[in-house]
C-alpha cells in the first residue's frame, strides 16, 4: 500500500488520532484542518473575543501534538476536543483575568502615588508660604528641624541656644502653624 492514500476507515477522527500519534504528520494536519474552524468557533463563543480566538485556535492546536497522547477514545474525538478548548479558553480568561486585576492594581498603586506626590508637593508648597508668615526664629528653627532634619540639640549649637529652647520654638511655631491651617481651612470654606 502506498503511504499516502487512505483506505476507508482510515479517515475517522479516531484512526487520524492514532496515526498523529505515532508521528504521522499528514494526519495530524488533516485533523487540524478537519477540526480548526471548530476550535475557533468554540473559542470565539467562550472567549466572546475574535483577536484572542485566533490566538486561543493556534494555542491549541499547537498543543494538541502532545495533548493527543491524553485522548483515550471513551467519547468521541469531537466531545474531548470541545473539552481541550474550553478549557484552554477559562485558563486563557483566568490569565487574562489575572493580568487585568494587575494592571489594574498596579494603575492603583501608580495613581496613589501621584496623589501622595500632589498632596505632598501642595502640603510642602503650603508649608513654604506658610513659613514666611512665621517670626523669623521661629521660622529659622523649623528650617533646620523640620526641613534640614537637624536633632534639636545641633539645631540649638547652629542657633547658638539650649536645646530646651529648640524643643519651645518648635512647639510654638507647631501652634502657629496649625492656627495658619485653620485659618486657611476657614477662608477657603
Amino acid at each position: 500500500m502506498h503511504t499516502g492514500c487512505l483506505r476507508m476507515g482510515e479517515h475517522t477522527d479516531e484512526a487520524l488520532v492514532r496515526r498523529a500519534r505515532a508521528g504521522d504528520r499528514a494526519a495530524f494536519t488533516l485533523l487540524i484542518e478537519r477540526h480548526y474552524e471548530r476550535i475557533y468557533r468554540v473559542g470565539a463563543r467562550v472567549l466572546n473575543d475574535v483577536a484572542a480566538a485566533e490566538d486561543l485556535a493556534q494555542e491549541v492546536c499547537v498543543g494538541l501534538v502532545t495533548r493527543l497522547a491524553s485522548y483515550r477514545g471513551a467519547s468521541r474525538f469531537t466531545t474531548w476536543l470541545h473539552r481541550v478548548v474550553v478549557n484552554a479558553a477559562l485558563d486563557a480568561m483566568r490569565r487574562d483575568g489575572a493580568r487585568q486585576r494587575n494592571e489594574r492594581e498596579f494603575a492603583e498603586r501608580a495613581a496613589l502615588a501621584r496623589a501622595d506626590q500632589v498632596a505632598g508637593a501642595e502640603q510642602s508648597a503650603w508649608l513654604r508660604r506658610t513659613l514666611r508668615r512665621l517670626p523669623e526664629t521661629l521660622r529659622v528653627t523649623v528650617v533646620l528641624v523640620l526641613e534640614e532634619g537637624l536633632p534639636h540639640a545641633e539645631a540649638g549649637v547652629v542657633l547658638g541656644v539650649s536645646e530646651a529652647t529648640v524643643s519651645w520654638r518648635m512647639h510654638q511655631a507647631r501652634k502657629h502653624l496649625r492656627a495658619l491651617a485653620t485659618a486657611d481651612k476657614e477662608m477657603v470654606s
